[in-house]
């Protein structure tokens, strides 16, 4: 899932969170997906309006797809919610 809101501050930079419940997996697994969400995020953060806030929340199948699955669905749920500045 993603969430957004847009910053009163409309020239600042967007900023991302990420949320892994238990339900991702151990510990190492939950880190390894917010990392992965984290490089997601930096490597299109120029793509992305400005003064936005975004929150990602993980579900347990982001933690079994693959890297480029995973980046194409976070970058369909950013088009979705109109956040991209292309």
């Amino acid at each position: 899932m993603l969430g957004f809101l847009k910053n009163a501050e409309p020239n600042a930079a967007a900023r991302a969170g990420f949320i892994t419940s238990r339900r991702v997996g151990s510990a190492v697994i939950r880190n390894r997906t917010r990392r992965r969400l984290r490089e997601i995020f930096r490597k299109h953060q120029h793509e992305i309006s400005t003064g936005v806030w975004i929150v990602t929340i993980a579900s347990a199948r982001a933690a079994r797809v693959p890297f480029d699955a995973l980046e194409d669905e976070w970058l369909r749920l950013a088009g979705r919610a109109s956040i991209l500045a292309l």
